[in-house]
């Protein structure tokens, strides 16, 4: 199932090593196409007053389109890991 370029999807696991969890919302930059293997999508993830805070590449089975039927909601972004 091939999603548009710049699409909101959702996520559909979790990217703790980003800081993002299931169901947090990303917008599609790119189509990947897989060479023997699932194809994949670039996605940006923005904070909720827009400001780009993560681009991750994830595999097409990692992501769903944005339906009427959901709500997205608020959380608070993780605070960095110092050493």
């Amino acid at each position: 199932m091939k999603i548009d370029l710049f699409k909101r999807v959702a996520l559909k696991i979790d990217l703790p090593d980003q800081g993002l969890r299931k169901g947090d919302v990303a917008t599609i930059v790119e189509h990947l196409p897989g060479k023997d293997s699932e194809d994949g999508y670039a996605l940006e993830v923005f904070n909720a007053v827009g400001e780009s805070i993560a681009v991750v590449v994830v595999p097409e089975s990692a992501v769903e389109p944005l339906t009427a039927d959901k709500i997205p909601s608020v959380r608070p972004r993780p605070l960095a890991k110092t050493a």
